[in-house]
C-alpha cells in the first residue's frame, strides 16, 4: 500500500520538477516508509512507500530487462503462484509487485487478468514509449488523472493533483448534485472539475501525453445463476472463502482486522482463526452512552469463540466533535458516508496496536446481497416493494435552494450498463452497487480513513474468486425467510455458531444524527454561515433544519455539515485546525 503519482508530458523533457516533487509531498502519509522518484524521457513517476511485503528489497520503481519499469499501490496476493509460472524470469527482489511486470512484457495490456489483488499500477514501458495505468477490478485501490495541455498527470488522490498546480480546486456542479442526493459521486467525473477516475478494473495507455487506449476488466461475471443444491453451494463458497482470506494473510508485517460482530466480519475471523496459530487480533468500535444498537456483546462473543484479542474503541461525540474536521480533509474525494468517523478511529487504534495491515468484511452485502433495498426490489410493489435510490436525501425538506437536476443520472446509466439477459433483477442491482457505491463510497472511505494512519485495509470478499461465486448463486441462496445474505449466513452458522448468523441483526448505526441534534442550535447557524453552504442552500432554512429531529432530517443535516467542512479544506484552502465548532467559526 503506498502513494504514486506521475506524469507524461507531450514535450520530450517530460515533468517539472516541482511538480513530482509537490505531488510526493501531499500524498506523503500514504506512504511513510520511503520515497523514490524516477525520471526517464517525457515521464516522470514517484513512489511513496507503505513497506508490507519484501521490506528489504521491495523499493520502487520495480524494473525488468527489457526496459520498462513499475510503481504500485497495493498488494498482489496471488505472487507466490505467479512466480511459480514464470519459471524463466530472473526475479530481482521478493516484491508481490514484480511479478505483474514480468506478465506485462510477456502479455501486453491483458496482464490484469491474471492479478488476484487490490491495485492500482503504473508502468512506464521505455521499448513501445507508452505510460500504463491499471486499476483493480472493484475499484479497492484509487487512480486519478488530469488531461492537461502539457500532457496527463495521475495520483492516487485528487489533492496531490491540485497541490501540484495542475487543476485548480473548482466544484463540479453535477458532482456536487450527486454527493447530496446520494452520499457519493459517479462514474468516472469526480466533484473537482477536470479530475478523472481511472474506472475501477480499467487500464489506460497514453503515448505522447495523451490518452490512446482504454481496455476494461469486469468484476462480476456475466454469466448465469448456477443451480448447486445446498450442501454444495456451502462447501464451494467454504473452500473459496478460505483460499481468499489464506492469500490476503500475506504480509511480513503484523495485521489484524476489524470486527463489527455482524455476518460479514464474523466470516472473515472465523477463517483467519481457522488459518492462523496465533490468536487474531481484532478491534471493534462502540457508542457509549448513544441510543444506537451496542454490537459489542456479539463482537465479545465471536471473539470468545475464536480465541481472537480483541481491542474496543470507543467512539463518542467528543471524538465526532473533536475529529470530523480532519477526517473530512482526508476525504478528498468525498463520502458522506459517517462511517468514516468509526473507520478513522479504528485505524489510529490499529496503528496504535502496531497493526499495519487490517482486513475487513467490505463487499459481503454487495456480493451476497445483504441490503435491505435488495429485499424491497424483489418484492412486488404490493407488498413495500421499491427501486433503489428513487429519492434523494434532501427529497421534500425545502433545504436547498434548486436541487441538482441529474443527480440520478449516474445510477441510471449504472442502472442501464449492468442490464443482461442472463441477469436477475437482484443481480442487476447487486451490479449497480458495484459500479459506484461500493468503490466511491465504501471503498474510498476505507482507503482515506485507514491511509491516513499507514494502515493497508484488505477486503477478503472482494476477490475474483469469491465474487464468481457469490454472484452466480440463485437468488434464494441470497435472499430468503425476509433476510438476505442466506448462504452466507448458513456457511457461519456450520463453522461459527456463537456469531448467531440469522439471529436478528439490527445494524451498524453511528449516532451522528444524535450527536448533531444536542449541539443544533449552536451549529445550524455556523454551518449555515458556511461559503460553500450559502451557495446551494438558504441559510435560514439549514439552520432550522438543525433544529429539528427525525432520522430524515438528521442524515440531511450530517451531509451538510460533512460538506461545509470539505468545502472548507478542499475548495477554500484552509487547514482543519481544531473541532468542528473552531473550524467553522474561523472567518479568516
Amino acid at each position: 500500500m503506498c502513494g504514486i503519482a506521475g506524469m507524461m508530458t507531450v514535450r520530450r523533457e517530460g515533468p517539472e520538477a516541482r511538480v513530482l516533487s509537490a505531488m510526493a509531498d501531499a500524498l506523503g502519509h500514504r506512504g511513510p516508509d520511503g520515497r523514490k522518484e524516477y525520471r526517464n524521457a517525457n515521464v516522470g513517476l514517484i513512489h511513496n512507500r507503505l513497506a508490507i511485503i519484501d521490506l528489504v528489497t521491495g523499493d520502487q520503481p520495480l524494473f525488468e530487462p527489457a526496459g520498462a519499469a513499475l510503481i504500485a499501490n497495493g498488494e498482489i496476493y496471488n505472487y507466490i503462484e505467479l512466480r511459480a509460472e514464470l519459471p524463466r524470469v530472473k526475479f530481482a527482489t521478493a516484491s508481490d509487485c514484480e511479478p505483474p511486470l514480468h506478465l506485462y512484457r510477456r502479455e501486453g495490456a491483458e496482464f490484469v487478468d491474471r492479478l488476484r489483488g487490490m491495485y492500482a499500477i503504473a508502468i512506464h514501458d521505455t521499448k513501445a514509449d507508452r505510460l500504463v495505468l491499471a486499476r483493480d477490478p472493484f475499484g479497492i485501490k484509487p487512480l486519478y488523472y488530469v488531461e492537461t495541455a502539457d500532457g496527463v498527470a495521475f495520483a492516487s488522490e485528487p489533492q496531490a493533483l491540485i497541490a501540484a498546480g495542475l487543476v485548480p480546486a473548482r466544484v463540479d456542479v453535477q458532482a456536487r448534485a450527486e454527493l447530496l442526493e446520494l452520499q457519493f459521486t459517479t462514474r468516472r467525473d469526480t466533484i473537482f472539475e477536470g479530475i478523472r477516475r481511472v474506472l475501477p478494473g480499467e487500464t489506460v495507455s497514453l503515448a505522447d501525453g495523451r490518452v490512446v487506449e482504454r481496455r476494461q476488466r469486469a468484476a462480476l461475471p456475466d454469466a448465469p445463476p448456477v443451480e448447486w443444491d445446498e450442501d454444495e453451494a456451502v462447501g464451494r463458497l467454504d473452500a473459496a472463502l478460505e483460499d481468499s482470506v489464506h492469500i490476503h494473510q500475506r504480509s511480513d508485517v503484523p495485521y489484524g482486522m476489524f470486527l463489527s460482530g455482524g455476518v460479514d466480519s464474523s466470516a472473515v475471523l472465523a477463517l483467519m482463526a481457522r488459518l492462523n496459530a496465533r490468536p487474531v487480533r481484532a478491534l471493534t468500535a462502540y457508542f457509549p452512552g448513544a441510543g444506537v444498537a451496542d454490537e459489542r456483546e456479539a463482537a465479545q462473543g465471536v471473539a470468545r469463540a475464536t480465541g481472537a484479542e480483541l481491542t474496543e474503541v470507543p467512539v463518542t461525540a467528543k471524538d465526532f466533535f473533536a475529529l470530523l474536521p480532519r477526517i473530512a480533509a482526508a476525504m478528498d474525494d468525498p463520502a458522506a458516508d459517517y462511517a468514516c468517523v468509526p473507520s478513522y478511529m479504528l485505524a489510529a487504534a490499529a496503528r496504535a496496536a502496531g497493526l499495519k495491515v487490517v482486513l475487513s468484511g467490505e463487499g459481503g452485502d454487495e456480493l451476497f446481497a445483504g441490503y435491505g433495498r435488495y429485499r424491497s426490489l424483489v418484492r412486488p410493489w404490493w407488498l413495500g416493494g421499491r427501486a433503489m435510490r428513487r429519492k434523494g436525501i434532501f427529497e421534500g425538506l425545502g433545504v436547498l435552494r434548486e436541487r441538482g437536476r441529474g443527480w440520478r443520472d449516474g445510477i441510471e446509466a449504472a442502472e442501464i450498463g449492468a442490464r443482461r439477459p442472463e441477469r436477475t433483477r437482484l443481480q442487476v442491482a447487486q451490479a449497480v452497487d458495484c459500479a459506484d457505491w461500493l468503490p466511491n463510497d465504501l471503498l474510498t472511505k476505507l482507503d482515506r480513513c485507514l491511509m491516513a494512519h499507514g494502515v493497508e485495509g484488505r477486503t477478503p470478499l472482494l476477490d475474483p474468486v469469491v465474487a464468481e461465486l457469490a454472484f452466480r448463486l440463485p437468488d434464494r441462496f441470497k435472499i430468503r425467510d425476509g433476510k438476505g445474505k442466506w448462504l452466507l449466513r448458513k456457511w457461519l452458522d456450520r463453522h461459527l455458531p456463537a456469531a448467531g448468523a440469522f439471529a436478528p441483526k439490527r445494524g451498524f448505526t453511528v449516532p451522528v444524527g444524535e450527536w448533531i441534534a444536542a449541539e443544533g442550535t449552536r451549529l445550524g447557524p455556523l454551518v449555515a454561515a458556511e461559503p460553500g453552504i450559502q451557495e446551494i442552500a438558504d441559510p435560514a432554512a439549514v439552520a432550522r433544519l438543525f433544529r429539528e429531529s427525525g432520522k430524515r432530517q438528521g442524515f440531511a443535516a450530517w451531509t451538510l455539515l460533512f460538506y461545509a467542512l470539505w468545502h472548507r479544506r478542499h475548495i477554500l484552502g484552509k487547514v482543519a485546525d481544531g473541532d468542528i465548532f473552531d473550524s467553522l467559526a474561523d472567518r479568516g
